[in-house]
């Protein structure tokens, strides 16, 4: 799942977002109520007409760099959004700041200090990435003593976002480590989503070699195939193999290759799920990449040398891939996934009567993420902002996008009304038959479960930040009940991000998952006196 606030990426088409964008304007301002007008000035910075969707922050305060969305405190940061096509350079647009706002229009300000910024998020990535270069943005704008139906703000977008200078000195200081011969970055044109997509669509992954392999000339490696969660990306995937890579010349762990797969896609994240919306990942995983990885390199093709890791959506990832592909992998250690089992979706079980994503039975609102046993965050809260935000790219759609049918206007059904969270049973029906990984292992177990039994593993936090060891549990009973004898661990007080912390290492999870790797593709040998 990963927070999409904390990483965000994707590229964005409009879609048809506006009669619902509608509903949640009204919802938010009374017919009496005057609504906030804000200026936008296309900076004389900006060489060309510009398209995109214009988001302006507001806080209380003063004296900030910068003023953006926080997930931890989903209401101390009010956002006014507007799509804009191709305004030209010099050109002024007002933005209703009733119209599309969260958490509610900027008509219910009340006197007070507050400051502002306006971004041009031009590809409409920011529900996945945030900010990037390639987006426009403006000063910080100081509102003293400001309420609303004042002076109307102005803001000038006339500079480009500066980039993370922690992300960009990792990145950079990883590849200064990189020797030739050790990776490599793979990008593999893919026949099979080329023809869905109608244009070439690559796979994208590093390949981490282990220490040795050059010096070696016939010897196979066991191979980890590896993604990341929500939020990740490219570059993500090679800071993560280096660091495992590390961990091999340090011998911590075993030798072996890693596929550090990208799951990334403008839709969110496509989780190698084939979907009849993102296209047959999974197909092309198995039936085009590894095939063509495995005439490159020396690695072991049996599929207990084939094996399985990934964090978050790209732990759900990789225990779809285990059980949908039970005969090419010999394993999966997934962490933290999303939802196994739609009994439990992060708390709402989505096949209870008149189930609603944003209030339970009682009328309490459905948590979504927590911290420390204290709810930060709702379900309704999460999806409101996205919907203001955009309704491309981020996590409630990328689950959509993944999951369910194909609608009339060709963008992915809903599973949930956004203005009420009331389920659409239909929606659900469709998600339960392809992608309930419980319900699904359930199903095929006569012909699958040969393959599967002992080789789905999983470890979650008893304090999982989204409540995925909800799931979890179900899907392990469903299991159990089976005989598939699954190995499931809840490290106790473990949340989302600090799952893989053994003593001081915060990665040292990794030595455990590598070892146990190690023991199903090479049973009896001890890989610390090769």
């Amino acid at each position: 799942m990963q927070l999409k606030y904390f990483i965000r990426f994707a590229v964005g088409l409009a879609l048809a977002a506006i009669a619902a964008d509608s509903s949640i304007a009204h919802s938010q301002t009374t017919a009496s109520s005057k609504h906030v007008f804000i200026r936008i000035v296309m900076g004389p910075s900006i060489a060309a007409p510009v398209s995109g969707r214009v988001l302006v922050f507001l806080k209380q305060g003063k004296g900030d760099k910068e003023v953006s969305l926080s997930e931890f405190h989903p209401e101390a940061v009010w956002v006014a959004a507007s799509e804009v096509h191709d305004v030209a350079p010099g050109t002024a647009i007002e933005l209703d700041a009733d119209e599309l706002a969260y958490p509610k229009g900027f008509s219910a300000l009340t006197l007070g200090d507050y400051e502002a910024q306006a971004v041009l998020d031009v590809d409409h990535s920011y529900n996945y990435r945030g900010l990037v270069p390639e987006d426009w943005q403006s000063n910080v704008v100081s509102l003293p003593s400001w309420a609303a139906g004042g002076t109307e703000p102005t803001f000038v977008l006339d500079h480009h976002p500066e980039p993370n200078p922690r992300r960009t000195a990792m990145i950079a200081a990883t590849k200064a480590q990189m020797k030739p011969g050790e990776e490599r970055l793979e990008e593999f044109e893919s026949p099979m989503l080329s023809s869905f997509w109608g244009h070439a669509v690559r796979i994208r992954a590093w390949v981490i070699l282990p220490p040795g392999y050059n010096g070696q000339q016939s010897e196979t490696y066991p191979t980890a195939y590896w993604t990341h969660g929500f939020g990740g990306d490219i570059d993500g995937a090679m800071v993560q193999g280096m660091r495992l890579r590390q961990r091999m010349v340090d011998a911590k762990m075993p030798p072996m290759i890693w596929v550090m797969l990208d799951e990334s896609i403008e839709e969110g994240t496509h989780e190698f799920a084939d979907s009849v919306n993102n296209g047959p990942w999974g197909a092309a995983l198995t039936r085009e990449f590894i095939p063509y990885l495995e005439a490159q390199y020396r690695m072991d093709g049996r599929p207990t040398g084939r094996l399985l890791n990934g964090h978050s959506s790209g732990g759900w990832a990789t225990l779809q891939l285990q059980i949908n592909y039970p005969d090419v992998f010999g394993g999966t250690w997934s962490t933290s996934p999303d939802p196994s089992d739609f009994h439990d979706f992060t708390g709402p079980d989505l096949y209870a009567g008149n189930v609603n994503m944003f209030r339970r039975a009682d009328g309490s609102a459905v948590p979504i993420f927590r911290d420390k046993g204290a709810v930060i965050a709702t379900f309704e809260q999460l999806t409101r902002i996205e919907d203001v935000t955009g309704t491309y790219g981020g996590q409630i759609s990328s689950f959509d996008w993944v999951f369910s049918p194909k609608g009339k206007s060709g963008a992915p059904e809903q599973m949930f009304d956004h203005a009420s969270g009331a389920v659409n049973p239909a929606v659900v029906a469709y998600w339960q038959a392809h992608y309930d990984l419980a319900h699904i292992v359930e199903t095929h177990w006569s012909d699958r479960g040969a393959s599967l039994r002992g080789r789905i593993r999983l470890f979650v936090g008893t304090a999982d930040t989204f409540y995925l060891d909800g799931a979890a549990h179900k899907f392990e009973a469903v299991l159990n009940r089976l005989g598939a004898e699954p190995h499931f661990s809840y490290l106790p007080d473990r949340t989302h991000f600090d799952l893989y912390g053994v003593d001081k290492d915060p990665q040292g999870l990794f030595d455990q998952i590598g070892a146990e790797m190690w023991a199903v593709a090479r049973p009896g040998v001890d890989w610390k006196k090769k």
